[in-house]
């Protein structure tokens, strides 16, 4: 089922910069999306828009149904230094009037799924990169969003961490049966985590091949050394080097 639709989408920011150029996308129901594309090609306006951060200037964006809570995670944690990381995931609960003795329940479960309930009273600068990011993870998933979306949150891991905040991050997908957008620069990333990959050309951006990964079998460590994978992270790597050629 679909669950949202960009058709001809265009977006010029104020200073002359034209970051889209006729968008067109479709999301269904409980995909795993990457946006694959060269720096500054409009992908992270392209989550924006649909965060509903900015608007359009034309095309039409449609949701196929009621509009989905949607949880958004930064490429930097953006985490609030003076306080905990319980009450840095209690935020959205907050703002939308939930007590803390409502709010509690919720808050050590999402903790305990992305692996954090032991450090619930720390501080952010007591934590480490990939600890920050599963807190601002934690945050975002806290209101059960049926769309998640992901602007390169774990760009600036290491790569260790980052290949475990892959696996994580897929398992959480499958639990709670989320849809998910998530913004990359990196082909084996891409090939990793997706359902469905779309290559972004240069700025103004727009989509230059859609690459279906398919289940392929299970998305673990294994699953990196099966031919689907490397013949998807090929097929990226091609569409992604035609797009800087392009440029």
């Amino acid at each position: 089922m679909s669950l949202l639709s960009l058709k001809q989408i265009s977006k010029t920011f104020a200073n002359g910069t034209r970051a889209l150029g006729q968008l067109d996308l479709s999301v269904a129901r409980g995909e795993f999306i990457s946006l694959l594309g060269p720096s500054g090609c409009g992908k992270s306006t392209a989550l924006r828009l649909i965060a509903g951060l900015d608007q359009t200037d034309s095309g039409s964006l449609t949701w196929n149904e009621a509009r989905p809570d949607i949880g958004f995670v930064f490429q930097d944690p953006t985490l609030m230094p003076w306080t905990n990381v319980f009450d840095n995931v209690y935020l959205p609960l907050r703002l939308k009037g939930v007590t803390r003795t409502e709010a509690t329940p919720k808050i050590m479960d999402v903790l305990t799924r992305v692996g954090l309930r032991d450090f619930a009273q720390s501080f952010p600068r007591e934590l480490s990169g990939g600890m920050k990011m599963r807190a601002s993870i934690a945050r975002a998933l806290v209101l059960r969003p049926a769309l998640l979306l992901m602007d390169e949150p774990f760009a600036a891991l290491d790569e260790i961490t980052r290949l475990k905040l892959n696996r994580d991050l897929l398992e959480l997908q499958a639990e709670l049966g989320m849809t998910v957008i998530f913004v990359t620069h990196s082909v084996y990333e891409s090939a990793y985590l997706s359902s469905r990959i779309c290559v972004f050309s240069h700025r103004p951006g727009r989509i230059i091949e859609s690459i279906d990964v398919g289940p392929s079998g299970p998305r673990d460590d294994a699953f990196r050394l099966t031919s689907a994978y490397l013949e998807t992270c090929q097929r990226a790597s091609t569409a992604l080097q035609n797009a800087m050629e392009r440029a």
